[in-house]
């Protein structure tokens, strides 16, 4: 980033694709007192009209997904089918989140026969939302987009990695909008920094624990509400009557899918012993299935981390790995500037790096454990606790899932849930959740207007 700038470049090859002006923070002050002049009318819209707009700008994102997806891989790294469906899913989704917001903020009438109280559901008035950079389009739209329905207006700051993905975004949105309703910030944690501390209602933050950590402390002088989705270090259980085939099947999809950029990745893999030789077999050879290369190849299935940055943290983190004793299966090392090949490592011990600190990159930590017991303790010692998936037989899977201390649990699928459920952290991954009835009434201040109730 220069002074004046922000210069995008491909992370496959290191070319140029753009850049975009860096927002001084002396003029977010400014950008804040637009959007809070612009909220109340924007409130007063109403539902019905605010929906109209939103979901036009839906049905757009939709229409623009292979160009936007396009923007995506060449910004951000990850497979084109990948990028196109990460819109797509944008797209397909927002009239089932502008459905979920009616249900949210529909005015609920409780009466005892004494007094009769309404529960409103109200705009704070500015949002931040504050961006990661590993699902570009998709991050930004799950916090504006009901941020905008329930009457808030909103500044969004993308992450300096992806600036052109994220002002593609607003942009698009800003068709359907009002002036000011939708703002940009752009920049690194200076900006970052400065927008927190304005005056602003609500703060949407997507990223690491350690920022969300930084951001809670400078929310409380004021008390200012946040969200905040942190980061996460997801364990695997494979039991001993596990289907050994789906179980590494779903290990390498989730331990190696966008180069292991996912908030849900899979980074901890406890096996019971009796089966571990066969399941890193076939773990190592589901790897091998997968090319690594740029985005835009057809045939690419991992592409290459965000940064140079990024893709250093990861190989320091296998290095030590290895120092301390883990034995490489599969990979270990960097292919090319900013690939990393997808790893196994087995022999992985609780007290190595690599098994407390997040990796955010293409890995899959393999640990042997003596039976249930021991895989729930070590899957449960962490900080984190925003996924965790369990493969075995339905019952004893079931079992051993509901002893997990993460928000969410897949047992013998991913963590996603069913259309409507939240997505939620537990422990030090989350404060405050999104999606859901319950998710985006958190972008809303309850109010409870309370008179005597009619006789009757």
């Amino acid at each position: 980033m220069s002074a004046s700038h922000l210069e995008s470049s491909n992370p496959a090859n290191g070319e140029p694709i753009g850049r975009v002006p860096v927002t001084a923070p002396g003029a977010i002050a400014d950008l804040v007192q637009r959007a809070r002049a612009a909220q109340a009318a924007w409130r007063d819209l109403g539902l019905e009209a605010r929906a109209e707009r939103l979901a036009a700008a839906g049905r757009a994102i939709g229409e623009r997904a292979d160009k936007l997806g396009h923007l995506v891989t060449t910004e951000m790294g990850k497979p084109l089918a990948e990028a196109v469906g990460e819109v797509k899913s944008c797209a397909e989704g927002t009239a089932d989140t502008l459905r979920e917001v009616a249900e949210a903020i529909a005015p609920e009438v409780m009466d005892d026969g004494r007094v009769r109280s309404t529960i409103y559901r109200d705009p704070f008035g500015v949002c931040a939302c504050i961006a990661p950079w590993n699902f570009p389009f998709a991050m930004p739209h799950w916090m504006v987009l009901p941020a905008l329905a329930t009457g808030n207006t909103v500044i969004l700051k993308p992450s300096e990695q992806t600036p052109l993905v994220g002002q593609a975004y607003a942009d698009l949105l800003n068709e359907f909008l009002p002036p000011d309703v939708l703002l940009v910030v752009q920049g690194d944690e200076v900006q970052g920094a400065a927008l927190v501390a304005a005056d602003i209602d609500l703060i949407a933050f997507t990223g690491s624990r350690s920022a969300g950590k930084h951001i809670l402390a400078a929310a409380a002088p004021r008390l200012k509400r946040v969200i905040l989705e942190l980061g996460g270090k997801d364990p695997l259980l494979v039991l001993e009557d596990a289907d050994l085939e789906q179980a590494a099947r779903f290990a390498a999809r989730n331990s190696f899918r966008n180069a292991g950029q996912v908030c849900v990745s899979t980074e901890r893999i406890y096996v019971d012993k009796k089966v571990a030789d066969r399941f890193v077999d076939l773990l190592v050879s589901e790897a091998d299935k997968l090319p690594v290369g740029s985005g835009l190849d057809k045939n690419t299935r991992v592409g290459p981390m965000v940064s140079a940055q990024q893709r250093d943290h990861v190989l320091r983190q296998i290095d030590r790995a290895v120092e301390m004793g883990a034995k490489v299966a599969r990979g270990g090392s960097g292919h090319h500037g900013n690939f990393v090949m997808p790893t196994v490592l087995v022999g992985v011990r609780p007290d190595m790096p690599i098994a407390q600190e997040e990796t955010f990159g293409p890995v899959a930590c393999v640990t042997e454990v003596d039976g249930d017991e021991e895989a729930v303790q070590l899957a449960n010692d962490t900080p984190y606790g925003l996924g965790a998936v369990v493969f075995g037989g339905a019952e004893r899977a079931s079992r051993v899932a509901r002893r997990l201390n993460a928000g969410m649990i897949g047992v013998n699928q991913s963590v996603g849930g069913a259309k409507g459920t939240p997505w939620v952290g537990a422990r030090e991954s989350g404060y405050g959740f999104h999606s859901s009835v319950e998710g985006h009434r958190q972008f809303c201040q309850t109010r409870v207007l309370s008179q005597p109730a009619k006789s009757k």
